[in-house]
């Protein structure tokens, strides 16, 4: 499969070829969900916590007698009712974490991959880079692209300036190739990559790559 090239003017300079197991990939909306919950339930700390009546401190004696004062009856500090008192059934830590095995989680991403390409959602540029951080400069490759949304920059490995220079623009964000993520993957609109870390991609989550590692 071939798809257009850009130049950073803007202009076409050609086609890239692209492997069908990475970037032609058959829907799979299931997998892509699960994936998803995966990783934003993954990100959860799990660190909430409250008092229970048993962790209050305070007196256990009863606050006044049984019968005899017209109130309703009433027992110690640590009562649930009272202001200072536990809490029932409040947070207490736990982790979130989910499992998904490795097979699932390559194919949600080729999944999404392949989704870009089919909408023409990605941008493929021989290469990007800046010679010191310059938020203007990126704004105009980025417009020169076509991209008037969202953009999730992929280079091959981090480069530093370029994440400097998207730090002011609104909806962008540079990822090196190994770093792609699903929730990324969805929450931006445009997919701008160098071929680079296209090579690197398919080198990743490849055919040989799921060979390899189920072997």
């Amino acid at each position: 499969m071939q798809i257009p090239l850009y130049d950073l003017p803007g202009e076409m300079a050609g086609h890239v070829e692209m492997r069908d197991d990475v970037f032609a990939v058959p829907f799979n909306e299931a997998v892509v969900h699960q994936a998803m919950v995966r990783q934003l339930a993954n990100r959860r700390q799990g660190t909430a916590s409250t008092k229970t009546r048993g962790d209050v401190c305070g007196s256990t004696a009863k606050l006044f007698r049984q019968k005899g004062t017209g109130r309703a009856r009433r027992g110690n500090v640590k009562s649930p009712l009272l202001r200072g008192g536990g809490v029932v059934f409040g947070p207490a830590p736990r982790s979130y974490r989910q499992s998904m095995p490795k097979r699932m989680r390559r194919l949600a991403l080729r999944c999404l991959l392949s989704l870009k390409v089919k909408e023409g959602k990605i941008k493929v540029v021989q290469e990007l880079t800046l010679q010191k951080p310059r938020t203007k400069d990126l704004a105009r490759i980025l417009a020169a692209l076509g991209v008037d949304g969202s953009a999730l920059i992929v280079t091959e490995r981090s480069q530093p300036t370029l994440v400097k220079s998207a730090g002011n623009l609104p909806d962008t964000r540079v990822l090196p190739s190994a770093l792609l993520n699903v929730v990324d993957l969805l929450s931006y609109d445009t997919l701008i990559a160098t071929v680079p870390a296209l090579r690197n991609m398919e080198r990743i989550w490849g055919r040989e790559a799921i060979e390899n590692a189920s072997s």
